[in-house]
């Protein structure tokens, strides 16, 4: 079965073919972990599809002084960011990444959705799958020129700790963690801190969304793995991770298995872990 709502997620023959309409705009998102000691604007700099712009989500993200890495910032810095980018208002914006379909391509995917533009899209293996297709890539600049970008936070596509302190009780959302199975029970070291996961969290690590290419599996394995992981796509569903990154991964996969409002608790695991009095449970969910 195909994807239902494929709008999220657009092929490397359809960029290909739409690469020079004057609507379409190319995004690289890419970001990598600390420990993997690279640098995503340098492998950006070197190679990236014609006509992309760099979206640093370390950048475009809260105030440098918050205490957590890549943060929702305000709607306002928001739309000074990404206008200064060239997206905005009335064009058709696709967000690849250079290990595929997943991780922080999802995330800016998440966060243009958060501020009201809707007609952006993932592509389906990113970078790699386009390289692989001997597809051009280039080193010139994008000079962007700059466009209006009109920004309408949706609350309802974000938790923040709070909220999810309080359903830890009420249990009224499903909270679905795309870590590592072995960093969710405590049994991993954990980059953040304190080891284990919010109590009554479910573990859906968020690459059994995806193919080996990296690209994302139909829309039936994708209800699938949602459904053995124990979470029911027709309730109310939140995602987390380390610090907010994969956990939009699940957010996407969700959507392109029909469940188009999902929330992601921004802070993830990077807040709880550092929040005294959090509550954590480790073992499996």
């Amino acid at each position: 079965m195909t994807n239902p709502t494929s709008d999220a997620l657009v092929s490397t023959q359809w960029l290909a073919d739409h690469l020079d309409a004057p609507d379409v705009r190319v995004v690289d998102a890419s970001w990598y972990m600390p420990a993997q000691n690279k640098n995503a604007r340098e492998i950006y700099n070197a190679q990236h599809i014609p006509g992309a712009v760099f979206f640093d989500i370390d950048e475009i993200a809260a105030d440098d002084s918050a205490p957590l890495p890549h943060m929702m910032p305000d709607a306002i810095k928001f739309s000074a960011k990404v206008r200064k980018l060239g997206l905005g208002d009335g064009v058709r914006i696709v967000v690849y990444g250079q290990t595929g379909s997943a991780l922080a391509a999802c995330r800016a995917w998440w966060m243009l959705r958060h501020f009201g533009h809707h007609d952006v899209a993932v592509l389906d293996g990113g970078l790699p799958k386009w390289l692989a297709e001997k597809r051009p890539v280039t080193d010139a600049p994008t000079p962007p020129r700059e466009r209006h970008f009109t920004a309408r936070a949706n609350s309802f596509l974000l938790r923040e700790y709070d909220q999810v302190l309080a359903n830890v009780k009420s249990k009224r959302e499903q909270l679905v963690d795309a870590r590592a199975t072995e960093r969710f029970t405590g049994d991993a070291d954990e980059p953040w801190g304190k080891a284990g996961h919010v109590p009554g969290s479910y573990n859906l690590p968020f690459d059994r969304l995806l193919n080996a290419d990296g690209t994302f599996k139909d829309a039936d394995a994708i209800r699938t793995a949602f459904h053995d992981a124990g979470v029911n796509l027709d309730k109310s569903v939140v995602t987390s991770c380390g610090s907010g990154v994969t956990a939009c991964v699940l957010a996407l996969g969700a959507y392109l298995a029909g469940k188009k409002e999902v929330a992601v608790y921004d802070g993830s695991w990077a807040e709880w872990a550092s929040t005294e009095g959090s509550p954590v449970d480790k073992g499996p969910a």
